[in-house]
């Protein structure tokens, strides 16, 4: 049976570390920054999220595949994570509304996963040595190898990554003969994001990561939205030159995740690479604005400088994260613009935040006068 005669497989860690598991399906050797999400459920719609491309995702749920597919349920047109490092692979599912298993999804998009690792081992190895390049192989017979070949892979500080997941030509999503007109930067922006403007009365327009603001102007819309996305948003100049170009207006604005960041980096307030991150589903927030909490979905690996944040002059702290006290929510007193560094869209997770896009639309309207 497949179930007996997989291939042994491993993870490698840059520092050298290794885990054995088994092959799920396909053979190789797959490289991406090693991560971890602690979401339940959602496994399709985070394996299609373009903000984890070019990372190897570990799932710390122990059983993943047991709900199958559905075609509905993916944020993206493809896989975008690196690969996938799991504790149980279930091969059947269980779901009525499931178009197929888990395992076929995989083979469909060519994607290397493996299974029978000690993932509760590998995340508390995450936590207390941080986030680093790793690789998952089924090449287990010669690990100098694979080192050398790790060794050669670029460190997430630094990469640039937007232009590989974003569009490359502008396209429409929603209603032509919606109320509001908004265009957005696509730098790995969700499905559900969009979704969720088109439900409240708006047409968007979305650009490619390099759109420049008189492009994104052109059409003569009633707000601007920056996505998330994947990468060191420090290297995103133009993402970056275009939000100055919008705030220099003062046109509603809105950020999520990497979004957030451009817009920090925007007014001058640094990012930086967080030691393993936030990501999951069950994140709480504080919204200063209100001393209400929210259970949010996180997924970023970089955040903006708390300390720069407070000294900014124009700048108010929105939300914070009360785990750690990083900064989850800006805006700006002089300016239309604000922006939170989770997901009020929540593919998966919680939907406590998605007032946010309610926020946006009041923005737009008063802007409109």
């Amino acid at each position: 049976m497949k179930y007996q005669s997989r291939k042994k497989a491993i993870v490698l860690l840059a520092d050298g570390t290794v885990f054995y598991g088994k092959a799920v399906g396909r053979e190789g050797t797959a490289f991406g920054e090693v991560c971890f999400n602690t979401g339940m459920t959602g496994y399709q719609e985070i394996f299609t999220d373009p903000s984890y491309y070019g990372q190897l995702m570990v799932t710390t749920n122990a059983h993943i595949g047991n709900y199958g597919t559905n075609d509905e349920e993916i944020e993206s047109d493809s896989i975008k994570i690196a690969g996938l490092i799991v504790k149980n692979f279930s091969y059947e599912f269980s779901r009525d509304l499931a178009d197929g298993s888990l395992q076929e999804f995989l083979e469909k998009h060519n994607l290397l996963a493996i299974s029978d690792v000690d993932t509760r081992a590998l995340v508390s190895y995450i936590r207390d040595n941080g986030a680093m390049n790793a690789l998952i192989s089924t090449e287990v017979d010669d690990v100098e190898s694979l080192k050398q070949q790790l060794a050669a892979v670029p460190d997430m500080n630094g990469l640039e990554l937007a232009s590989k997941v974003s569009t490359k030509e502008p396209y429409f999503y929603g209603d032509p003969n919606a109320t509001y007109k908004i265009s957005a930067l696509d730098i790995g922006v969700k499905k559900n994001i969009l979704r969720n403007l088109a439900k409240r009365d708006a047409y968007i327009k979305v650009f490619p990561y390099n759109a420049t603001y008189e492009e994104m102007s052109e059409w003569q819309p009633d707000g601007y939205f920056l996505s998330n996305g994947p990468g060191d948003p420090e290297p995103l100049s133009a993402a970056i030159d275009t939000a100055k170009e919008i705030l220099k207006r003062d046109l509603p604005l809105f950020g999520i995740c990497l979004g957030h960041q451009v817009i920090g980096l925007a007014n001058g307030i640094s990012t930086y690479k967080m030691h393993h991150g936030h990501r999951g589903i069950n994140h709480p927030v504080k919204n200063l604005l209100t001393g209400k909490g929210e259970i949010t979905s996180q997924n970023h690996g970089f955040a903006i400088n708390r300390e720069e944040t407070e000294k900014h002059a124009d700048i108010e702290i929105t939300h914070v994260h009360l785990n750690d006290n990083t900064v989850a929510g800006i805006k700006m007193n002089s300016k239309n613009c604000f922006s939170v560094q989770y997901h009020p869209e929540a593919s998966p997770g919680p939907n406590d935040s998605t007032y946010l896009f309610d926020q946006f639309i009041t923005n737009i309207k008063s802007a409109k006068g």
